[in-house]
């Protein structure tokens, strides 16, 4: 394709090639532009034949991009970015933000604190939708799978920007027999802990090695289960304080030793950062955390 004839590039066509790009769905770059799909197929083909290059394949996971597509993502970013600063001048920068802005987080987090945050963010900017998905597995903001994501702990990975918003402190909870049973009575704690097959995760791998001889009377798959059977009195769960302090049957167990705290990071790719979707939904969830830091920390 290397010997079609150039010409030139449409800005119109670039910015359909941009939501393509970033949410690799037809639907949801039609929804973001508010047009068909007709037209996005008409604007990539557009693009396509200007630059002489293909840079979208459709797959049945959806479209990805070839490597001619990347580098044109790359550039079409930055010509984004310079339109936006030209015409933020005299303007409110939130004004007309419209899209859609894909997040990846740990399930209890997602479940007891981010979806309250972001559900604020659609009602302050009407044009913005969320797409929160929750996974126990970090996924690649290199393969576009997300906008931002939640991660517990500093990444290394790619080019992305990593923002620390707090931190991940944990403590034992349980109702008021089972606390009692170990804080007055003196006995053995029983458990509420990750089911077979989330045995690798960190806090699990913590308890059994700190407690290696105590029952575990109750396995769930996240710590949102486990605070729901804790409150039920299974027995104690090893839970972050942002869960087991909303749980009013719950209460904090005197019990040691704890795990360390974590560091919880929002983390962008480099060329988003100026994408103005992506930096209000992150100032936003920025403030959420610094607003309810009490709720995190130890």
């Amino acid at each position: 394709m290397a010997d079609r004839k150039r010409t030139e590039v449409d800005w119109q066509d670039v910015r359909v090639f941009l939501a393509l790009g970033r949410y690799r769905s037809l639907s949801a770059a039609a929804r973001a532009l508010q047009v068909n799909h007709a037209t996005i197929a008409r604007r990539l083909q557009s693009l396509e034949d200007s630059m002489g290059e293909k840079l979208v394949e459709r797959r049945p996971d959806g479209y990805v991009l070839t490597p001619a597509g990347e580098e044109a993502l790359h550039a079409a970013t930055d010509m984004e970015a310079a339109a936006q600063r030209l015409t933020r001048t005299g303007r409110n920068e939130d004004e007309d933000l419209r899209g859609v802005v894909r997040i990846n987080a740990p399930p209890a987090l997602g479940h007891a604190f981010l979806a309250t945050q972001l559900a604020r963010v659609t009602a302050i900017h009407p044009g913005l939708d969320v797409d929160l998905a929750t996974d126990l597995q970090t996924v690649s903001l290199d393969r576009r799978k997300a906008d931002i994501a939640v991660r517990i702990g500093r990444p290394s990975d790619g080019d992305l920007i990593a923002k620390p918003v707090g931190k991940l402190v944990f403590g034992f909870y349980g109702d008021e027999a089972q606390c009692e049973r170990v804080e007055r009575q003196g006995l053995a704690p029983v458990f509420v802990s990750f089911d077979e097959p989330h045995s690798n995760m960190p806090e699990a791998l913590w308890l059994a090695q700190h407690f290696p001889r105590s029952r575990i009377a109750l396995r769930a798959e996240n710590h949102i289960l486990q605070a729901t059977a804790a409150k039920a009195g299974a027995g104690l769960a090893l839970l972050p304080h942002y869960i087991g302090r909303q749980v009013p049957e719950l209460r904090p167990c005197a019990l040691a030793p704890l795990p360390p705290s974590k560091e919880i990071c929002l983390l962008i790719r480099g060329q988003d950062r100026h994408a103005g979707p992506v930096r209000a939904v992150m100032r936003h969830l920025v403030d959420a955390f610094k607003e309810n830091r009490a709720l995190f920390s130890a």
